[in-house]
């Protein structure tokens, strides 16, 4: 009995700190967007389902639409979700159903990749059109420009809109601003060098899409920046062992070509600039080494023939996820020209968790007024301003294992170097 007893204060005291902290981060949006209709697409997938969660749990009494293909799952959404929330079935390529979806919608949330190869930002256009506040979760560099290009077209229709607005890149690139931010405010040196280093235990938990994206970016040259000078380097490449601290630990990371690189390198005057991104179990970056090296190209850069290679690895990929978990860590170091280093990490046990909290940050923003008309990167000040960063981050961060910003290496690596005297490297 007193067993019994026990075990219900302990699950009503998890229940009410659960319930704590989920209050805790409750956003009491302004009057005019209290009720705002933001439709998700691709919000039968992964990415979309898992933002649509965090909008409904932070602000419930937004009205999602949960839109995608597929009525079954978007059936099974809405009934998972409740509340203020419906179904729309809608097909990105056919411009007049998205334009009608768009219909007296407040804020598009565009989850529906991948976006590596797509030769139009259709859903921006639509936007625009439709004069809806917009942002996406696009991961890929000529796609991020190509949708950036529409800035004077949002201008004109007075519409906000980010791109690259998810977990990396996204939550990645405004800890980039704030750490030029914080160097050029506390420091009198310059900032010289920005690193971006990422890890994901197997697919993340994110499905198809992410393996569709990587396979992808496996056909593409990275561009990186080195004292302000364009370098092409081989996909895959240039491994490095980075100890993402706590949760985490040291994770092998390769060179892939991400639009954070050259967002930064251009907004922020950073003349240096590299991304890497590591996986687990160890033999999936052998794997993908391998495939750089053998496959062509060509055959890379296939929207249809990686489709291919998906539907092949997937069912591994998943069965493999089961043992792999879903861990996520994003670290961004920056040196300065005076010496002063500092960095920023954001860890996660669940990619699927927490890619939906770092989207649903953005759209809140967008929601708050913290974006202006036009078409921004996340770290520009009109997307997202100074003054919002911090709360962006912390709702973006809810549930990590481990978020610091702004620290010296040595204060968050699992093995730091002491060179003597209490000094550490």
């Amino acid at each position: 009995m007193a067993g019994a007893l026990l075990h219900l204060k302990s699950t009503t005291a998890l229940a009410f700190i659960a319930a704590t902290q989920e209050s805790e981060y409750r956003v009491q949006l302004p009057d005019k967007s209290r009720n705002a209709r933001v439709l998700v697409l691709g919000g039968t997938g992964r990415v979309g389902g898992s933002t649509a969660t965090a909008l409904s749990k932070l602000c419930p009494d937004l009205q999602i639409i949960i839109a995608g293909r597929n009525r079954e799952k978007g059936a099974s959404m809405v009934a998972t979700l409740g509340g203020r929330t419906e179904f729309a079935e809608v097909n990105i390529d056919n411009v007049k159903t998205l334009e009608a979806a768009l219909k007296d919608v407040d804020l598009v949330v565009h989850t529906a990749g991948p976006f590596q190869k797509a030769e139009k930002c259709t859903v921006l256009e639509a936007a625009i059109h439709t004069k809806t506040a917009y942002i996406d979760v696009c991961d890929d560099t000529t796609y991020s420009w190509r949708a950036k290009s529409f800035k004077s077209k949002a201008v004109a229709a007075n519409i906000p809109a980010i791109t690259t607005a998810g977990i990396y890149p996204g939550v990645s690139n405004v800890m980039a601003a704030e750490l030029v931010r914080a160097s050029k405010s506390e420091s009198k040196g310059e900032p010289e060098r920005l690193r971006f280093y990422y890890y994901t235990a197997g697919s993340g938990g994110a499905g198809p899409t992410i393996l569709a994206t990587s396979f992808l970016l496996l056909g593409e040259e990275v561009v990186a920046y080195n004292k302000g000078k364009t370098i092409i380097l081989k996909p895959y490449s240039g491994m490095l062992n980075i100890d993402f601290g706590k949760g985490i630990g040291k994770r092998n990371v390769y060179l892939l070509n991400l639009p954070e690189v050259k967002s930064a390198h251009e907004i922020l005057g950073v003349p240096t600039v590299s991304a890497r991104f590591g996986t687990a179990p160890f033999f999936w970056n052998w794997g993908m080494e391998v495939m750089t090296s053998l496959l062509p190209a060509e055959f890379l850069r296939d929207r249809s023939k990686v489709q291919e290679l998906v539907q092949l690895f997937d069912p591994i990929v998943r069965e493999v996820d089961k043992f792999a978990g879903e861990r996520v860590s994003m670290r961004v170091d920056l040196e300065c020209s005076d010496g002063r280093n500092t960095v920023g990490i954001f860890s996660h046990r669940r990619l699927s968790e927490s890619v939906g909290n770092a989207t649903a940050a953005f759209a809140l923003a967008v929601l708050e007024g913290s974006t202006q008309p036009g078409v921004w990167f996340p770290e520009e000040p009109e997307g997202i301003s100074i003054e919002a960063r911090e709360v962006l981050l912390k709702r973006a961060s809810q549930g990590t294992i481990s978020f610091v910003m702004n620290k010296p290496s040595w204060m968050i690596e699992t093995d730091p170097k002491e060179l003597g005297l209490g000094i550490y490297v």
